[in-house]
């Protein structure tokens, strides 16, 4: 598995179509669902939950659960599903998740952890993987999580994700989580000075592709959230400057390419807005951005978007001088 660079499971964010979408931009990168509750997984409609067009792959299946029983049977069913990887979630500080006993909340307690890895991997063949921050609350010394991953570590779990911050449990808001805590980027180089034999993922912050480039020299791989929503194009000069790839689509190619994807999906019940949503800061940066920007929020990111609009979204491109060359900026 290649994760030199990933994009991280968001909620709202990382559903099938924007993983479709983004992989039109980057053979390369490794997508995540969003976070999926063991329980629904279980009692809840499977093939709603986690059916994916197999074009998104490669493409890891992040749980969200406490429970060691429920995680192992979401973890085969994941499987059987044809996911690539199970990552569990050990990082979302939200007040929702941490009543429900998962994400940051579970770092107070790595022997449940533990035994829930320990599940989780007896039940399938795929690399299971966790996410996690480097603290909680007023727990952020080096010690403590130097200890927690050591004990994750002993169920024969490799790869480690971690984002740089600390989760301030139920005092702040799940953005406020995103911004507030500073980043601390010398925990996550320590880890992997500690655990040479350990594939360390760093996240948080990161949002240029100078930045993955440098980040890589210090750590296994980079995984980059809020970013690759916002200006998903930047997968593209990944794409070229860290993978070397010479044949990166153009922004007018990746719409040209979506379009047979929404087509067939519009037949499906889909609505037009739960994909093209995905795609407002593709152009980002550009001249006539800001059209593109509202033409869609104006006529296709409504919920009554008429479908028909598509036919005619690369003439909008092409006669508002939208500009969709690799590197081109305003």
């Amino acid at each position: 598995m290649n994760r030199k660079v990933s994009v991280a499971p968001m909620m709202d964010c990382t559903d099938r179509h924007e993983r479709y979408f983004l992989r039109l931009i980057s053979k390369n990168t490794l997508l995540y669902t969003e976070m999926i509750v063991d329980e629904a997984i279980n009692r809840g409609d499977k093939k709603k939950l986690l059916e994916f067009n197999i074009n998104e792959k490669p493409v890891a299946l992040q749980l969200g659960g406490s429970s060691p029983k429920l995680l192992a049977k979401a973890t085969k069913i994941g499987e059987d599903f044809g996911y690539d990887e199970i990552n569990l979630n050990l990082g979302c500080p939200s007040k929702k998740v941490e009543k429900n006993k998962f994400g940051a909340c579970l770092m107070k307690e790595p022997n449940l952890v533990a035994d829930c890895l320990s599940q989780m991997q007896a039940q399938t063949k795929l690399p299971v993987t966790i996410k996690t921050r480097i603290g909680y609350d007023d727990v952020e010394d080096y010690e403590n999580l130097y200890k927690f991953i050591s004990i994750l570590k002993s169920t024969g779990v490799k790869t480690f994700i971690i984002h740089a911050r600390k989760a301030m449990l139920g005092k702040f808001t799940p953005k406020q989580n995103l911004n507030i805590p500073p980043l601390k980027y010398e925990y996550v180089y320590k880890l992997k000075s500690d655990f040479p034999n350990e594939e360390i993922i760093i996240n948080g912050g990161i949002t240029s592709v100078e930045e993955v480039d440098f980040q890589l020299k210090k750590t296994d791989g980079v995984m980059i959230g809020r970013a690759a929503y916002h200006t998903p194009y930047l997968l593209a000069e990944i794409e070229e400057k860290i993978f070397k790839n010479e044949n990166v689509p153009s922004r007018q190619d990746v719409i040209e390419r979506l379009i047979p994807y929404i087509k067939d999906e519009l037949k499906k019940g889909t609505r037009l807005n739960q994909i093209m949503r995905h795609t407002l800061g593709l152009f980002h940066g550009q001249t006539g951005a800001s059209y593109w920007k509202r033409y869609l929020s104006e006529n296709m990111c409504v919920r009554d978007a008429d479908v028909k609009k598509i036919d005619h979204i690369m003439d909008k491109i092409k006669f508002n001088n939208v500009d969709t060359r690799v590197g081109q900026s305003a």
